[in-house]
This record gives C-alpha cells, structure tokens and sequence, in this order.
C-alpha cells in the first residue's frame, strides 16, 4: 500500500482537529503519517511501537518531514500499562491479527478511549493465516467481536488491495457502555 491507501482507509474516520490519537503497534509510521494528514499538526498524536529501532527510524522521517507535529513517541507494548491521557482515537493497523483473544485486547483499547472515544481497526479481510499474519480476523468476523468488546456502530469504512492475502479493510466503532 501507498500513503494515500492509507490515509483513504482512515479519512472516514477522522474528524480534523479532534485528539488525542494513538497508532497503537505503529511500527514504521505509514498509519501515523496517514494521522498527521488527516487531523493536522495540531492535534497530538501518540505513536507507540515495542520495537526501539522501528520507532526510531519513525521519529526521524517524521522530524524530517513535519518539525512542528504534534507527536509523542512511546517505545513500550500496548497492552501493558501506559501514562495516556483518554484518547479521542485509536488506529491499530496490521497489529490485531497477532493476537488470538483479541476480545481481550478489545477490552484493553476501549479503556483507553474517551466516552463515545473512537477505535479504527486495519486488517487483512481474510479468517485464515500463515506464518506472518497468524490469527486474521475478516471484518464478517470482526464485528461481532468488537460488539462484545463494548463497542458500537461497527462499521466497514474503506478497503484497499493487497498483493499479499487480496484485501485490507478498515472498521470504525465507537466506544459504548458495557
């Protein structure tokens, strides 16, 4: 995918000027990146990504690219404890499909969110994997899934080609009340 695949995959879901974000699993940035164009450098967005040297390299383009942003960068993994304020949204893109209970990751997002807080969810649009995307979970199957997690409205926003397994989707859902 290109940069504007990824922007055009979050563009419904964003609403300019709103924040705080986080891309939760941002690895290289790609979706951080598609953020920052869509909400503006004003908006403070997190980036948090477990690997040191992928954040790392994020940070620099970004510097390079937009000095003025907005940006935080967290080098630790998501699902342990973090110092966030609530956030308005969450991108996790290509990251949920590394997770078999992702009912339980679900649940650790939506407590991150503000009240009707936002959760954009990147995906292979496929239930079957392989050694690199090992737990995919299709949007048909993903519904439900952040339905129980306390989410609403879940809704297929965008799709995009894939050369590797035919199709990304995205999906937005809105935190609801247990």
């Amino acid at each position: 995918m290109k940069h504007p695949d990824h922007v055009n995959l979050l563009r419904p879901a964003i609403v300019p000027g709103t924040g705080p974000w986080a891309d939760l699993g941002s690895g290289d940035g790609a979706f951080t990146l598609a953020l920052r164009d869509l909400l503006g450098s004003n908006t403070e967005i997190i980036s948090v990504e477990k690997d040191k040297a992928r954040l790392e390299r994020q940070r620099r383009n970004f510097l390079a690219q937009f000095p003025e942003s907005n940006m935080r960068y967290l080098n630790a993994d998501f699902m342990r404890p973090l110092s966030l304020p609530p956030l308005e949204g969450i991108v996790m893109a290509n990251v949920l499909h590394f997770f078999r209970d992702k009912e339980s990751v679900l649940l650790h997002l939506r407590g991150m969110l503000k009240e009707k807080g936002r959760l954009v969810i990147v995906e292979y649009n496929v239930d079957s994997g392989n050694p690199w995307v090992p737990f995919p979970v299709s949007f048909k199957s993903c519904a439900p899934l952040v339905m129980r997690a306390g989410f609403t409205e879940v809704q297929l926003i965008g799709t995009a080609p894939s050369s590797f397994l035919g199709q990304f989707y995205s999906a937005l859902a809105f935190k609801g009340s247990l």
